[in-house]
């Protein structure tokens, strides 16, 4: 695997990952959300990821039995929860139904944040191979002017 490449891995995983974060806080901004402009309380969502090819066509006819199994990440989707709203009894609510519940979106606080964490540790890491990456880039630059 060349530097290149280690980079362009690198560079998925902080994209998706960013992806993620965004869609978390999303979640958590719009916890206690009753309205939407597509009618009805917020719905949770979620990121799907999945593997992809990092190369060119061209590459990959170049590759050696050492490069072939290399893949990137990105975002498959993102997908509506499909969880049950969380019926509020709030009468004085401008939301609310005719027996007084509101509903609101079942979006666990401490689930959220604990996914925040995850990704953000995710993000950190891939920061990590990066500037990993860089370094030895710059070593073998240094090398090579020697």
């Amino acid at each position: 695997m060349d530097f290149m490449t280690a980079l362009d891995i690198g560079a998925s995983a902080l994209t998706a990952e960013r992806t993620h974060i965004n869609i978390i806080s999303m979640n958590l901004a719009n916890a206690k959300t009753t309205r939407t402009a597509e009618g009805g309380p917020y719905r949770r969502k979620s990121v799907y990821l999945a593997a992809t090819e990092i190369d060119s066509p061209f590459s990959k006819n170049m590759q050696t039995a050492f490069d072939r199994d290399l893949r990137g990440v990105r975002v498959e989707g993102i997908a509506i929860d499909k969880r049950p709203l969380k019926m509020v009894y709030e009468p004085g609510h401008p939301d609310a139904n005719e027996e007084g519940y509101v509903a609101y979106p079942d979006i666990n606080v401490v689930e959220e944040m604990a996914n925040l964490m995850t990704a953000q540790r995710g993000y950190e890491a891939n920061v990590t191979s990066i500037d990993t990456v860089k370094a030895m880039y710059a070593k073998a630059l240094e090398l090579g002017r020697s």
